[in-house]
């Protein structure tokens, strides 16, 4: 935004907007007789807001800068000096583009399978560590940058990694994994209860046709639920495309738990987590290669399943 002089006001017929990511450090600077269409505002009275057409990318800091121009009878322009570079920085997702984001994974989720167990594999020497130093505990670590770039948990929110996803022909966990050979189990109930809140956090895929869906455990009145409360949105717990808890028909048994069939399912709990409360168990397959983890992967951005336009 902002201010001119009257009489430039009254003559001015177009601003011309260099935009540019910070970390290129080129101003545009383009030629007035080819100017792109998305880079010319029509002028209105001033003092005005210029809403343009560009779609920005979230936690990215960008340069702006601001021509005046009076178009000539000949196509060309009378143009001012450039304006002074403002600098500004971009942020998370806000709730309208992750409920975008939710919207697309929800097409992709497929039908819902029956699991009985969250896991999580590690090396020897994670549990070795949980036990001597930790007491036992699984202490939540923070988010690292994997997925979208806008996703408001990244870097932000503290939890444990688990999976839930079942092999199709078994109605097991998968015989193998990339995150070490051990695994930890524990009932799916110890995690998704009435007393937890279920968020979706995120929606991506690492140039690969297999998508992921990130979701947060929390329980109800903790930090990490208060901190989701007003940034994610929240899933319910019996009615939802990824993962969900449905009380038994029958007295004394225990609810049923389903998770999404075509998706991966990345669930992270906000809460410590302590080893007494399941089994750490060799897996039967093989260790696969550490690249196929989701460790610090970026999202691919010319996905038209799992990206969205977020415009400014």
């Amino acid at each position: 935004m902002w201010n001119m002089p009257p009489e430039d006001t009254a003559r001015a017929t177009h601003f011309f907007i260099d935009l540019s990511r910070k970390e290129n450090m080129h101003p545009n600077r383009f030629k007035h007789k080819d100017v792109p269409t998305k880079l010319v505002a029509k002028a209105v009275s001033l003092p005005m807001a210029v809403r343009g057409h560009w779609f920005l990318s979230p936690r990215t800091e960008y340069c702006v800068a601001v021509q005046t121009a009076v178009r000539q009878p000949d196509g060309d322009y009378l143009v001012s000096e450039w304006s002074p570079v403002v600098e500004f920085c971009t942020g998370d997702y806000a709730m309208e583009h992750l409920q975008q984001l939710l919207d697309k994974a929800n097409g992709s989720a497929g039908r819902l399978l029956r699991f009985s167990v969250f896991y999580r594999n590690q090396h020897p020497e994670y549990f070795d560590y949980v036990r001597r130093e930790c007491g036992g505990l699984m202490r939540p670590a923070l988010k690292d940058s994997s997925g979208s770039h806008g996703s408001p948990i990244n870097g932000k929110l503290h939890g444990v990694f688990f999976s839930c996803n079942t092999e199709f022909d078994t109605g097991l966990p998968p015989r193998d994994s990339p995150y070490g050979p051990l695994r930890f189990q524990i009932p799916a109930g110890h995690l998704l209860n009435p007393n937890i809140s279920l968020y979706f956090a995120d929606f991506y895929c690492m140039y690969t046709a297999y998508h992921y869906v990130v979701l947060v455990l929390a329980p109800i009145g903790t930090e990490g639920d208060n901190f989701c409360r007003t940034r994610l949105p929240r899933l319910d717990l019996a009615s939802n495309p990824f993962l969900t808890c449905t009380a038994s028909q029958r007295q004394g048994e225990e609810p049923v738990y389903c998770h999404a069939s075509d998706v991966i399912m990345e669930v992270l709990f906000t809460e410590p987590v302590n080893l007494d409360q399941g089994s750490v168990e060799q897996i039967s397959g093989h260790h696969q290669l550490m690249s196929l983890t989701t460790a610090n992967a970026k999202k691919d951005p010319s996905c038209k399943v799992c990206n969205i336009s977020v415009g400014r």
